[in-house]
């Protein structure tokens, strides 16, 4: 069986490795557009601020281990269509300029996504970069020591992260996004109000509720925005992603933003073409719709799961959270599942419990309070989402309700599930359970 995989980062390199191991007699050709495969782009910001000296650590794999394996793997290689009638791809050979077409028995689709550009006035000004794989990184690390000001456009992850590092290293850093709060995707207000005020504390500059509406100059860049401008010397797009799947346009089902759709065994509507990663939706647990959701932990366990169901159905797509976690400032945070305000926007019936506590007993000689959200039904009592923030170590607490979402578990279950206790470590009753007791208290007294 002749397999191709088109695009080769975390899916691609999972789905490649997978597919050798369960199927090692298979013939795998890799065609990847880029010089370099792996890389773990959520690693930037600590690259570019220093706190990683050596960019080596954030690639896990490489042309050559996949060659070891037994892929045929052609970098800087750029597939241009599919014909699904008589299953060929065209393909360019980038360095040596020609095309030529190879056929499959089978099609891997991890193409991953492409960074969101506005069409607006002077996007295309030079100091206006982007921030997104290991080319933008290498841009931004020989680019900022020259800029005394920079600024960042839109306050996700990305932005977030970029926002920190830069404000550590010397930089006059701008924090411009058109919601209200930063992150305001992943936490609530109450956890966004610490982090804007951390921010300030720490020189960054927040324009919120302000939309970029161009780019001028030279020397220095002027952003013009709905409500003025910003003087900088350096600009990073960090607006989000959409999926790169211009290749499959009209041959298989997408979601309305591109994002292709598969079955649990990912499989698209074109059952010998499979799709993996940022390029493909995710199945999301709290809704248990399609979604878009471009995080890496999405992509692995799709990419494997391509290789298990490859020849036949075998193992099926268990959906996600979406579960994730950040540092800024000493702060750790972890969040999972919906928002009170995302739930609240696919009109479903939700409430919100907060609650602070220290983490462990206050006779203990350091504690660190624990602020805590959980999002749920409250007909049903299901769990749907929940956030922490701490100076403590709190993102495994994140994995914790991201299970019980998985298994649609309650705020019943939460409040009195069997935790370990230990003062060293927490209560008798566990900061999560307490914060599920909250719930149901919050219940009792409505």
């Amino acid at each position: 069986m002749k397999v191709i995989v088109i695009g080769c980062t975390h899916a691609g390199t999972y789905a490649i490795q997978e597919i050798l191991k369960d199927h090692p007699d298979t013939e795998v050709t890799v065609y990847e557009k880029n010089d370099n495969i792996s890389f773990l782009s959520c690693g930037i910001a600590l690259y570019l601020g220093g706190e990683v000296k050596d960019p080596a650590g954030l690639f896990y794999s490489s042309p050559d281990a996949l060659a070891k394996l037994g892929a045929k793997v052609e970098m800087k290689h750029n597939v241009t269509d599919i014909d699904q009638a008589n299953k060929t791809i065209t393909v360019e050979d980038l360095d040596q300029s020609t095309t030529f077409t190879d056929t499959y028995d089978k099609l891997v689709i991890t193409t991953g996504s492409l960074p969101i550009i506005p069409r607006i006035s002077g996007i295309d000004n030079d100091k206006v970069m982007l921030c997104k794989n290991w080319n933008n990184a290498q841009e931004l690390f020989k680019a900022a020591p020259d800029a005394k000001r920079i600024t960042i456009v839109g306050a996700g992850y990305i932005g977030a992260e970029l926002a920190e590092a830069y404000s550590k290293t010397g930089h006059e850093v701008t924090l411009i996004d058109s919601a209200d709060r930063v992150l305001s995707k992943y936490y609530d207000k109450s956890f966004t109000d610490k982090i804007e005020q951390a921010y300030k504390d720490h020189g960054v500059h927040l324009q919120l509720e302000e939309t970029v509406t161009g780019f001028e100059g030279s020397d220095s860049l002027t952003i013009t925005t709905d409500k003025g401008s910003v003087e900088t010397d350096l600009a990073i797009l960090c607006i989000g992603f959409r999926p790169n799947t211009a290749l499959l346009k009209d041959k298989v089902d997408m979601m309305p933003n591109g994002a292709i759709v598969t079955n649990e065994y990912m499989q698209t509507s074109d059952p010998d073409i499979f799709g993996a990663g940022d390029s493909v939706a995710v199945h999301f647990n709290p809704t248990g719709q399609n979604a878009y959701v471009p995080l890496a932990t999405n992509a692995v366990r799709q990419g494997i799961l391509v290789g298990k169901n490859l020849v036949k159905p075998t193992v099926k797509y268990m959906g996600t959270q979406s579960t994730s976690g950040l540092e800024l400032y000493g702060m750790t945070m972890g969040s999972t599942g919906m928002t009170l305000d995302a739930a609240l926007s696919q009109n479903m019936n939700a409430k919100q419990v907060l609650l602070t506590v220290n983490y462990r007993p206050d006779f203990m000689p350091t504690t660190e309070p624990v602020l805590m959200s959980l999002v749920y039904e409250p007909e049903t009592h299901r769990i749907l989402g929940g956030g922490l923030m701490s100076k403590y170590d709190i993102t495994q607490s994140a994995n914790t309700l991201s299970v019980c979402i998985q298994n649609q578990n309650t705020i019943d279950d939460l409040a009195m599930v069997d935790m370990l206790f230990q003062p060293n470590f927490d209560w008798p009753f566990n900061y999560l359970n307490l914060l599920a007791q909250a719930a149901l208290d919050q219940e009792d007294e409505g």
